[in-house]
């Protein structure tokens, strides 16, 4: 995980209780800067704040009908920013969704459930050790 810095984590679930437990999970379970959003388009608003993580939620249709969903908000970030890594979460327990978010190049893929959460916070420090495995290869090639 990130050294001396709290990891800035946005939060993106249409559901407003899944949300917050969600929230409450990160914040007394980790150092995390948590901005929480209802909509794919409010979170893409707020990417300057330049999040360290997204988890977005797949279908986001709950409180606006017309509203961006998951798979549209995850191609708008990595047009944004194809560094930022995005986890997936849905309700859904089909690997053709999986599938589909692996494709529009999310980190992980992750299934509401009684284990989300803990699911969630393992993917978070896959994607910190890859990102320092990364950088330690690309200082190593730049030697060469």
């Amino acid at each position: 995980m990130k050294k001396n810095e709290k990891i800035k984590l946005f939060l993106v679930d249409d559901d407003a209780v899944f949300l917050k437990s969600l929230e409450i999970e990160f914040l007394h379970h980790g150092d995390f800067d948590i901005e929480t959003f209802e909509t794919g388009e409010l979170c893409l608003a707020s990417l300057p704040h330049k999040p360290d993580v997204v988890i977005l939620d797949f279908l986001l249709d709950g409180i606006v009908k017309n509203a961006m969903n998951g798979i549209e908000t995850l191609d708008k970030i990595k047009e944004f920013n194809a560094e930022i890594p995005v986890v997936m979460l849905s309700a859904q327990d089909k690997i053709d969704v999986a599938i589909s978010c692996m494709h529009h190049k999310a980190f992980d893929y992750v299934v509401k459930s009684e284990t989300a959460f803990v699911r969630l916070k393992k993917a978070i420090e896959t994607i910190f050790k890859y990102q320092k495995i990364e950088k330690e290869l690309n200082w190593y090639m730049e030697r060469m």
